[in-house]
């Protein structure tokens, strides 16, 4: 019987393999120095641009962030914490239609359940609204 420590570990395929290239890979590296000012600027901008700090230089430098950017949307911390908010809300609601239904057997009425159905379309038009997707 062999001993199992000499015996050599399954080789697992490289996880790259088997993937589609590109014609035009992105292998060529630049390396630009900044302030902290400078970097915290093009954080910020590459942010509301929504693009990745190197897809946003790209297009700053050639006018195209280039094939697959990450695009990503802009945060919006002012819309978020009124989700927060909202999401409060609606839990507390929640927790008081469970406590009336457990202490006095009654279901939720339809003008509560209307109340926390409002709430949630506030909280949906909230997220669409800092997601840029409001329409």
């Amino acid at each position: 019987m062999k001993n199992e420590a000499s015996s050599p570990r399954p080789k697992h395929a490289a996880p790259w393999r088997g993937r589609r290239r590109v014609e035009d890979a992105k292998n060529s590296f630049i390396s630009v120095r900044c302030t902290a000012k400078e970097r915290t600027a093009i954080d910020e901008a590459a942010s509301q641009a929504g693009l990745s700090i190197g897809a946003y230089l790209r297009a700053q430098a050639l006018g195209k962030p280039g094939p697959r950017a990450r695009r990503r949307p802009p945060i919006e911390r002012e819309k978020l914490a009124q989700v927060l908010g909202h999401l409060g809300k609606i839990a507390s609601n929640i927790n008081q239609l469970a406590h009336a239904f457990n202490g006095k057997g009654r279901p939720p009425g339809l003008a509560e359940l209307r109340a926390l159905r409002d709430e949630i379309v506030q909280i949906r038009d909230a997220l669409m609204t800092a997601l840029g997707r409001d329409n």
